[in-house]
Parts: C-alpha cells; structure tokens; sequence
C-alpha cells in the first residue's frame, strides 16, 4: 500500500514544453508516490511521450518545476535522471539478443575483477547477482539463458531486473505489454506487484485499459497536451478514461 502522507517521489509543477510554435505541453502538474503505480494514458498526440522524455532526461522542460524526493531538479541528460534513481523501460527494452540475461542486465555496468594491472569481467559475481534480483521479481528467467531465446515476458525480466542493479525508486514502462501473449501479460503485470511491494514507484505508459486497471492505484489521462484527468483507479472506469482519451468528455 502507498503511504498518501509520504514525500512524492515525482513531482512535476506547471510543466510545459514548446517546439518552436508547436506547443506539445501546458501546465501539467503530478505526482507519484512511493510504491505507487500510475498509469498515464492518452491518444497519440496526447503528450505521453514528450512528458516521459523530460522526466527522463532527454528534453528540458520550457516551463515549470521538477522536484524528486523533495528536492528540484534540472536534467540535462537521461544520465542525470537514472543519477537520481529514475529508470525507462522503452518498448523496444534495448536488449542484446545474442548476449546471456546476466550480461544484459550489467551492459554498461560489468562487475570486474583486479590482477595487477589487468582488469577482466567477472562473470560468475555478475550472474549470481542476475539470479538474485531474478528471484526477487519471482522471474523464472535464469543468469545464462540467452535474451534470443526468450519469451516476451522474460525480456521483461531482464530489462526491469536492470533497473533493480541501480536501485531506482521510480521505473517508467513504456507500452511493456504490447505485442506478447496473454500469458506474457500475466507475467509483467506480476512484475509490476513485485515493484510495488519493494516500495518502487512505476508509472505505466499503456494503451491497454485491462493492464492499467489491473495493477495500477491511479489513472493520468492526457489530451492535447493537458491532463484532463488524475483519479484513484477505483474511483473511475474504462468506459470513463475511454471518454477522455476521445474527448468525448473534457474532463473528470
């Protein structure tokens, strides 16, 4: 459970975002919560992606504030993001096919060990540490298997056991259900709870109204670049958010 009175991981004041003439955001306040998940859900258009990208450090935001864990923040870079615990997990999970699970999850970042002056990679620590977070996300995907070989939901694994190895307090998954079976489905949604009870903070970015009902404590509808909508997930229904994504309804 969220802790309603707990400092917000994320919050963003008065965000706003032009590409020259083109206004892509205006004025958009949220927030996220430890251990909470959100959804953030709109049409293409809607602003999602443009919103994603300045929380991650690829864009500066033209106008407003950004304060994680209590205190604000400027990113220049996504370096600068993941620097103070926030992880993207892209669609496309940017994944090595023809490396091992282990090494995946330490591209970039490889343990190694000293001899003299020679520096080699440690393998076998990098692959007990892969099965560790593996167990933690309750994942049956193991240190050796290769990522070609794997089902969806097992890149899935791979991809958010990454953002465990860097303690990252807020994971934002970008569309992670789409294209995989329904079994798949099951096991990402699972990975989400497991996120969750380790006092994680996601923020879901999906199109898919059964997933983001499913395991998320709060909807964010974006419309033409405005929230229009931010309700507890009980409190709203498809029918609703399907409303507002369309514009049928202007807001809730």
């Amino acid at each position: 459970m969220t802790n309603t009175e707990a400092t917000p991981v994320l919050e963003l004041t008065g965000i706003g975002k032009e590409f020259g003439a083109i206004r892509a955001l205006h004025d958009v306040d949220l927030q996220v919560l430890p251990g909470e998940v959100v959804g953030l859900m709109g049409d293409n258009g809607a602003g999602k992606s443009t919103l994603v990208k300045i929380i991650a450090g690829n864009f500066r935001p033209s106008h407003g504030e950004i304060r994680f864990a209590g205190s604000a923040v400027h990113f220049s870079r996504p370096v600068d993001a993941r620097g103070v615990g926030i992880e993207v997990v892209y669609q496309d999970l940017a994944l090595a096919d023809n490396l091992t699970a282990a090494a995946n999850v330490f591209l970039g970042r490889e343990l190694k060990r000293r001899f003299g002056p020679l520096a080699l990679l440690d393998h076998k620590a990098m692959a007990a540490r892969a099965l560790e977070l593996f167990g933690e996300l309750r994942s049956e995907t193991r240190p050796d298997d290769l990522v070609k070989q794997m089902s969806g939901g097992q890149r899935q694994a791979v991809a958010i056991a990454r953002t465990r190895l860097s303690n990252a307090r807020l994971v934002m998954m970008d569309e992670p259900t789409a294209a995989i079976s329904v079994r798949q489905v099951e096991q990402v949604l699972g990975l989400i709870h497991r996120l969750k009870e380790q006092g994680v903070a996601v923020m879901l970015i999906s199109h898919r109204m059964p997933d983001v009902f499913a395991v998320c404590d709060r909807v964010i509808v974006m419309r033409r670049g405005e929230k229009r909508a931010d309700k507890p997930i009980h409190q709203t229904s498809p029918e609703e958010v399907t409303a507002l994504i369309t514009g049928a309804k202007e807001a809730a």
